[in-house]
């Protein structure tokens, strides 16, 4: 039986700032985690891949532990610790066995507040992070899309590598890092978030335990807006047997109305399903390419929707001719009721099965507390979902979908 307490979510803001979310469970896994409104775009000339270098650091050293203390005591009690970095976030996250609510949160503690970052441990992740940094240069399908926000977003923060290059990663020293995180790791700028078996009140206490005595810190985060957008092509020569191209335009905020809107634009488009439109013109139609799909990326100020694909290199220019004809279709089609609400009831599905994870839950609750001071329940999403019209779909595509707004970004 699912009770309807597993789907409340409960907010807890401690007196340094630090804001708290629950959602009640019935399992015997738990989830945590600890989301910092910070990332590559807050990195400053000469830092850049600095917010991701730290994320690795974090590991190395506390004042009380070394780094094997640190990977063992979630670890070694059947536990997952994990982390990542994107532009705007940074996010620790652990997956445990219900009772060790308590271990996590003073594990997180101490790594975020009491790392040391030991020298002899940073010039050996530096080697690790390096490689990372020349593994991600030889897949051109993911580094494509790094170029790509460069090619876009240029000297703003949002152009910057999330790895940075291995020349800034080998000046990375631990006063250059406890700078970055004196600027950026504020209290108003974290929360905690968690899904599991234990009761709000009680957590909170432990919350309280070990994060109420952190120091108050509310600095805001300087971003700069990009602005003054202006489309923008290039082709590089990559000598590989596959050519990779990335065409796409600037899009809508996190705040912005027509956000849902082009989410499910986006998701029709060349969203995860294997009946996307891309999909079934362009590889199931011509066979033309293996890997097609479709994205919107929605930040604090801005967007960027963009479409992917790979494919031998004598079709890549009728591949690109054929997406640009699909973008089109959108702008100046109306969909009939019957595909419209075909095109909802797949997107409602496919975040209730997104949700089934609640480990992906966790991390976007912490997002999106950073980002709106608020959780809205899939019952609130899936009704602004069903308010959408044709006519709505179609004037989003004509504004994102503009034939003289795509920048491209070829590799041959």
């Amino acid at each position: 039986m699912i009770l309807e307490s597993e789907f409340e979510y409960k907010q807890h803001k401690l007196s340094n700032g630090i804001r708290l979310v629950h959602r009640l469970t019935y399992s015997q896994v738990a989830h945590c985690a600890i989301t910092i409104n910070v990332g590559s775009r807050d990195e400053q000339k000469n830092e850049e891949g600095i917010a991701h270098f730290i994320e690795h650091c974090l590991f190395k050293g506390t004042q009380k532990r070394k780094n094997f203390q640190i990977l063992s005591r979630i670890d070694g009690v059947g536990g997952e610790l994990n982390a990542f970095t994107t532009k705007e976030e940074t996010c620790i996250y652990a997956s445990f066995l219900n009772n060790y609510h308590e271990r996590v949160l003073e594990l997180f503690s101490d790594i975020v507040f009491h790392s040391i970052f030991p020298e002899k441990e940073l010039e050996k992740e530096k080697i690790a992070v390096i490689d990372e940094i020349n593994s991600y240069e030889d897949n051109p399908s993911e580094l494509i899309f790094d170029e790509f926000d460069n090619l876009v977003f240029g000297r703003n923060g949002l152009g910057h590598y999330t790895l940075g290059t291995p020349k800034q990663v080998n000046e990375f020293t631990p006063d250059k890092i406890k700078q970055f995180i004196k600027r950026t790791f504020s209290t108003d700028s974290i929360v905690i978030s968690t899904i599991g078996d234990i009761d709000f009140e009680k957590w909170v206490k432990l919350c309280e335990k070990y994060f109420g005595a952190v120091k108050t810190e509310a600095q805001p985060l300087h971003r700069t807006i990009p602005k003054n957008y202006k489309p923008k092509e290039k082709l590089v020569n990559r000598n590989t047997y596959q050519s990779h191209v990335l065409i796409g335009n600037v899009a809508y905020s996190y705040n912005n109305k027509n956000k849902i809107t082009l989410s499910l634009l986006n998701n029709m488009v060349g969203g995860p399903a294997m009946n996307s439109r891309l999909n079934m013109k362009i590889r199931e139609k011509f066979g033309f390419t293996y890997s097609i799909e479709s994205n919107y990326t929605a930040y604090s100020d801005t967007g960027l929707f963009v479409v992917y694909a790979a494919t031998d290199s004598k079709y890549i220019d009728k591949t690109i001719k054929l997406i640009r004809n699909e973008l089109d279709f959108f702008a100046n089609k109306e969909l009939s009721p019957s595909a419209l609400k075909f095109a909802k009831q797949q997107l409602i599905g496919q975040l209730a099965i997104q949700y089934e994870s609640n480990q992906n839950e966790v991390i976007s609750m912490g997002k999106s507390i950073l980002n709106f001071d608020r959780i809205d329940s899939l019952r609130v999403t899936n009704k602004e979902i069903e308010k959408i019209t044709s006519k709505q779909l179609v004037d989003v595509a004509q504004e994102i979908f503009q034939k003289e707004s795509y920048s491209q970004l070829k590799y041959i």
